[in-house]
């Protein structure tokens, strides 16, 4: 087994490796004055099981083609199996047809990586559990979902919280944070008036007097976790935390988090923090490196991956 990683997140590659005990792969990828991209492989890794971690996150489309270029470089190189490891899938939410003549681009992204030579795809949290079924190679997609309840486990008085989802859609993943912690549920009933834009209407369960956990798999604008938290505390709440697994936070996004009446944001290093996040006084960011060394090192063995969330 060799472990490579793109730029995107290096700090979780090594990480990783620390939890497997191997060192990362020796790997240039750099880019020419034109910004094209450039990959030199600077070990032998013929007939080897081979683990690329890459995120696909801003700058999206860059760290998209570094990934596909360093899986044809392996595949090239003689690999024997090549494993794309995204703890960030981008292009998640573009997983179905939104109105007439639009892409469904997560597709095109799933055909692009198996093209490029990948054997098989590891990665997070998906958006949408279907986009599984985008890939026609082997896919596992693990879940946060555990990490997050240790962390609330450690931090919170299980008998007056409740989780909340803050929409619809989310009900499944914040069931099953529910389920492990044995709380209760409520929902944050949204209507969206237009994209990127959303208006709370009403709180589904009685969350007087609870500390409320918002979860979620995606925060961006961080619009709706604001909006949702205003919602709960009107509605009785004591104080209200948010767990997602990928910080995306584009634009004001902290500054949008740092100065609402969220407790705190809780987010996965799935996606490398930038220098605004790490000072942010309300967001913390806790790790998914075991998670995902552990499946790599089952993955390796050929044991069991789905065993890790029984």
């Amino acid at each position: 087994m060799k472990v490579f990683a793109g730029n995107s997140n290096r700090h979780l590659a090594d990480a990783i490796c620390s939890y497997l005990n191997v060192p990362v792969g020796k790997a240039s990828v750099r880019r020419f004055a034109d910004q094209e991209i450039f990959v030199e492989i600077q070990e032998n890794v013929r007939g080897e099981d081979v683990f690329v971690i890459q995120s696909t996150s801003f700058p999206t489309n860059d760290h998209l083609m570094e990934l596909l270029i360093m899986i044809d470089a392996f595949r090239r190189a003689s690999a024997r199996r090549i494993t794309a490891v995204l703890p960030y899938f981008g292009y998640a939410r573009q997983d179905r047809k939104a109105g007439p003549r639009t892409p469904i681009s997560a597709k095109l992204v799933a055909n692009l990586i198996t093209e490029a030579g990948a054997d098989r795809v590891l990665t997070l949290d998906l958006h949408a559990g279907q986009i599984q079924g985008f890939f026609d190679i082997p896919t596992d997609n693990l879940y946060a979902v555990p990490i997050l309840a240790r962390d609330v486990k450690e931090n919170y008085d299980l008998n007056n919280v409740m989780v909340v989802s803050p929409d619809v859609g989310g009900v499944v993943r914040a069931r099953s944070l529910a389920k492990r912690l044995d709380c209760q549920l409520a929902i944050v009933d949204k209507r969206r008036e237009r994209a990127g834009e959303s208006e709370v209407m009403n709180v589904i369960g009685d969350v007087t007097g609870k500390d409320c956990l918002l979860i979620d798999d995606i925060v961006d604008s961080g619009g709706t976790l604001c909006n949702a938290a205003e919602a709960l505390l009107k509605n009785g709440a004591t104080s209200v935390t948010a767990y997602i697994t990928h910080g995306v936070l584009s634009g004001g996004a902290v500054t949008r988090i740092s100065s609402s009446k969220l407790k705190e944001l809780v987010i996965t290093d799935s996606l490398q923090p930038t220098t605004a996040v790490q000072s942010a006084p309300n967001i913390r960011v806790i790790s998914t490196a075991q998670l995902l060394g552990e499946a790599i090192n089952r993955t390796a063995m050929e044991s069991s991956v789905s065993s890790l969330f029984d």
